[in-house]
């Protein structure tokens, strides 16, 4: 069974992103987005026009300098490698306890399709949540460049400021 990490989040927090599950990688080093190849850091450092940087404590800082929560749909699954179509006999994590402990939050952003997808199929959406689906930044969805991700991405500046 894998265990998803609990949120990155604070009292300040307006903006939610969600994936659907850590990958094996992230899992190993217990660090959202871990996989070498993944492109979510390298999206956020250049959104807000940082340097990228491989230190965690830096990139949790970024993301909390500018309002912005993380976590993932899943709570825990089964499944063998980190594809979201290995995801088998999930359970979501408890999003009404979150809304209630951080009632700031206003906007979800999902991470891919599927995490919009499993966040539909077990909570569902509420009308007073803004919500937007970005390209996964997963090097496996390769029908865009980064680039071409990076100009979807760019909406995190205006739901930001």
């Amino acid at each position: 069974m894998k265990i998803a990490f609990p949120p990155i989040i604070d009292q300040n927090s307006v903006v939610l992103i969600l994936g659907t599950m850590p990958s094996e990688e992230s899992l190993r080093k217990q660090e959202y987005y871990g996989h070498k190849t993944n492109q979510f850091w390298r999206l956020i450092f250049a959104v807000f026009s940082k340097e990228h940087t491989n230190i965690y404590a830096d990139k949790v800082k970024l993301l909390q300098s500018h309002k912005i929560a993380l976590w993932d749909v899943i709570k825990c699954c089964e499944g063998k490698g980190s594809a979201d179509t290995a995801i088998k006999n999930e359970q979501a994590n408890d999003f009404s306890l979150l809304f209630q402990n951080y009632p700031k939050i206003s906007t979800i952003i999902f991470s891919s399709k599927k995490s919009e997808e499993f966040y539909c199929k077990y909570v569902g959406k509420h009308p007073d949540i803004t919500y937007y689906t970005l390209p996964s930044p997963s090097t496996a969805n390769a029908r865009l460049s980064f680039e071409d991700k990076l100009k979807k991405w760019q909406l995190l500046t205006d739901i930001t400021k």
